[in-house]
Parts: structure tokens; sequence; C-alpha cells
């Protein structure tokens, strides 16, 4: 294994693929040897040729700072000797790139559960939700007695609560955003079955106002498969919630996995806990993942839009036309303008998690973070809320925090997430969250959360493992469980603006 790598032929960096000691002699095609003046970690970059005060650094063939003191060559270069290129809000222009060919189209099936809408669950859940977080503790005593009675989940592949804060004390436009995205876990094509439940003692008449959404965005209610629970208006919201649970149970039993085309998959792409290698490897996996998802006229998500900037050109000379483009800028500038509201530094990216593993600056990031589109063109871009219209890669509009740009994308109908990561995390969302390793490190260290180890690229060739990688996705979707499923780690968070009454 060689223990570095050079992303493009433009580069003046390198990347160390593992620990390189002092004193160690790269053999590059294009820079002679290269000698190492210092220890390097892996997932740290290492200067291939002498780099002056205020020149750009080259990595992706893009770059992603300029240096800050004179860089010898073989030196480790960092956040001590670079620095970020990006200020302030950009303008753009459509300059549209020709967009590489589709692949071929592939005949496997997945095994899903299609839903009277048309739309296509890879699981048959069953979803508890609360309209308002002061009856979220209800939830846990419900689950626990359900599983007493079903210790395998009954007919349902997961039980899962989605347990959150919001209330009708909070600013209206963060309830009604909250509200707008349980209504979209309610519709989630993985749901098999649903219990809403609601203090019902409230001037707003939360469950009312769900009711109403629910049928405005999805039509008549199936009141089989969908469940109301007021906990004022039970003198035993437990035993009333677990008769409904039952009902619910009962409800699905016929249910069953039918063979489903590849296009009806829809994947959200996600990173998090990224170091250095992260766009080396576990990014551009899921690109090759995406393109071909894309290929076979399926959907995939991007998300995480500050981890855009410095990328954001990329994609947007991708835009499938002038229209996509306007959107792309929108989605960008507007992130940028919440940021200056709230008076925040636009570019204070990455972490400090991200700076140990390697990452200099937000470009730095940005271009490893966009990797996870691979190459297709962008066919549109979601707002937050939003459910998916266009097949192909979407942009969807959600903050860097793990858990809310998740929850964005499963709220939009992706079956499932796939999450990179270099560092780890035991975080999942409410539908199937496969963790997918930028280093083997992290995947041996972590087994219980780590589903798919991109590390592999060490020693095996993209087009290989991208092919084990595409049929481990299919298999998820068939029902292999994912680490946050056999260990039920659920979650959902919701985005937030301003301030907490």
């Amino acid at each position: 294994m060689n223990n570095f790598i050079i992303l493009d032929d433009h580069d003046s960096v390198a990347v160390a693929l593992q620990d390189i000691p002092e004193g160690t002699v790269l053999k590059t095609r294009d820079h002679g040897d290269v000698t190492t003046i210092e220890d390097i970690t892996r997932g740290h970059k290492i200067a291939l040729e002498d780099i002056k005060k205020g020149a750009d650094v080259i990595k992706y063939g893009y770059p992603i700072g300029h240096a800050t003191q004179d860089i010898k060559r073989g030196e480790h270069v960092h956040i001590h000797n670079i620095a970020t290129n990006l200020s302030g809000e950009l303008s753009y222009h459509y300059d549209p790139i020709k967009v590489p060919a589709k692949g071929k189209k592939d005949d496997r099936k997945f095994m899903g559960y299609k839903r009277p809408n048309g739309k296509v669950g890879i699981r048959n859940d069953l979803y508890i939700i609360p309209v308002v977080g002061s009856v979220s503790e209800l939830l846990d005593p419900l689950v626990t007695e359900f599983k007493a009675l079903h210790p395998d989940d009954g007919n349902f592949d997961n039980v899962v609560p989605l347990k959150h804060t919001y209330g009708i004390e909070t600013p209206q436009d963060n309830y009604e955003r909250a509200r707008k995205i349980l209504v979209d876990a309610a519709m989630q094509p993985n749901a098999g079955a649903v219990l809403i439940c609601g203090l019902g003692c409230t001037d707003d008449d939360e469950l009312k106002k769900m009711k109403e959404l629910l049928e405005e965005a999805n039509g008549p209610i199936d009141t089989k498969r969908v469940k109301f629970l007021s906990s004022a208006d039970s003198d035993d919201e437990i035993a009333d919630g677990l008769a409904m649970l039952e009902e619910l149970n009962e409800a699905v039993k016929d249910d069953h996995r039918t063979p489903q085309p590849l296009s009806e998959l829809k994947i959200g792409l996600k990173c998090g806990g990224s170091d250095g290698l992260s766009g080396v490897t576990a990014n551009p996996l899921l690109g090759r993942l995406s393109d071909f998802v894309a290929a076979q006229g399926g959907t995939t998500v991007l998300s995480e839009v500050p981890e855009m900037f410095g990328a954001e050109t990329i994609l947007m000379s991708r835009a499938k036309d002038q229209a996509t483009f306007d959107k792309i800028v929108h989605l960008i500038n507007n992130f940028k303008e919440y940021f200056e509201r709230f008076h925040q530094p636009i570019y204070e990216n990455p972490s400090p998690g991200n700076k140990a593993g390697g990452i200099s600056t937000l470009e730095d990031k940005s271009l490893g973070c966009t990797q996870k589109s691979g190459t297709s063109s962008v066919n549109d871009v979601l707002m937050y809320g939003d459910k998916i219209k266009t097949r192909g890669l979407n942009l969807l509009q959600a903050p860097g925090n793990d858990l809310v740009s998740s929850s964005a994308e499963a709220s939009a109908d992706c079956q499932m997430v796939l999450f990179t990561t270099g560092r780890g995390t035991p975080f999942a969302t409410y539908v199937p969250t496969v963790k997918v390793s930028s280093n083997s490190y992290i995947a041996n260290l972590k087994p219980r959360w780590i589903d798919f180890d991109a590390g592999q690229l060490m020693n095996e060739s993209m087009d290989s493992l991208a092919d084990k990688f595409i049929q481990f996705i299919i298999d998820v979707a068939s029902g292999k469980k994912t680490n946050n499923e056999k260990y039920n780690v659920h979650g959902i968070a919701i985005f937030k603006t301003g301030l907490t009454k």
C-alpha cells in the first residue's frame, strides 16, 4: 500500500494515507522524490513543492486556501501555515460544464414495500410521533410496553419513537417548521403505521391541526394505519396508546416485500466527524453510488449547505439548466444571509475534530464533502421540509448539524441516509443510517457504529469496492439491518432559529 496520495495532477500537496515519519522519501511522478521534514499524521497534508507566502495551496485540483508563511517542500501543511481564501458573499454566473454520460442500466431489484400512494419504503416501521414535546416522555413507556408484548417488534421492522422538544410555546415560525417536519415524517414511505400523540388541552388544538395538514398533503387519512392519541382525553393514555399500537400492529400483518426497480431508491448523502481521508475514500465512494443511482433513474439528496461554501461553483456548473442554477445561488446566498442575520462568521469552519483529522480550511472540507455528489447533473433544489419531486441528484437546504441535516433528508422521503465519518459517531436519524468509515482504524475500533469500511480503498480499487458497496446498499434496501437498527438507535432533530421562550 502506498503511504500517500496525490488527488489531482495540479495539486501542490499530497495526503498521508498512514502516519509518515520525518525523513521518509515519497517517490512522485511529477515532483520527484519528496522527503518529509517532520512527522506527518494520517489524513494530513504534505507540501510537494516550495509554496511562497500568499500563494494558493492546491488540493483536489482547486485552491483550498493560501499559505500564511513560506512552506518548504516536504513540510506539514495545516492550520499553522494555511488560511481560507473565502470572505463575504460572492457573485455567480451560469457556466455549465459537460456532465458525464449516465452509466449503464442495472436489472437488479430490491425488495421493498409498495405503498398505496405509489411510493416505496425499504422498511415497514412503526413511528410514534409526539405533536408537542411535552408528551415526548410518554413514548418511552409506550415502546417498553409494546416491546414487552412483542420482543421482535411485532409485525414491524422497527419501532421508532420520534422524540423532540417543540411545543406551542415555541416561536411560531419554529413551531410551524417543526410541525411540517413531523407531517413529513408521518408520510415517510418507510412508515407502515403511525401513532400521533398530542397533549389535547391547548388552545392551538394541535392534533386537529396535524390531521388537517396530513389531509392537505396526502389526502384522506387511512385510519387503520394512522391513529391519534389525546392525553387529555384519556384516563390512562398508556393503556389507550398500547391498544392503538395493537390495532396498528394488526393492520400491517399482511404487508410484504415485493421486487422493486432501483429507480425507486431515494438516498440521503451526509458526512460528520470528517477527517483528511473523508474526501479521499468514503465521500468519493458515495459519489460513485450517487452516480449509479442517478443512472438507474433513482434519487440522491445532498444537504449541509455551509459545507458547500468554497465548492459551490462546482455544483452550480453541474446545474441542469439556468433555473436550477438560480435555485442553487439562492440556496447558498440565503444560508450566508442567515449566518449574517445572527452575527455569525460565515466561514468559521472546520470543527476542532475536523482539524485534528487533517482538514485545514472550509474549502478543504467542502471540496471533500461535495465528493459525495459524484459527477451527475444537479436536477433540483429543495427547501427545508420539502419532499422530493425530481429524480436524480437534489440539493437540500439544511445546516451542517448532523442530526438536523440527516433528519431533513429523511423527511424529504429518503428511505436511508448514507453517513460518512472519519472519526466516528453513534448518531442515526429515524430511517436506516449507514455509517461509512473513511479509514479502517475507526471501522475496527467502533464495529457497532460502522456499517461499511471505505478504508478498504487503501488496498482495493474503486471499481471493485464500489461494486461491493452498491450490492450492500441494495441489501440494506431489501431488509438487511444497519447497526443503528440492531441497537435501536433512532432520532429526529428539527431546525430552529432565534430565541426560545
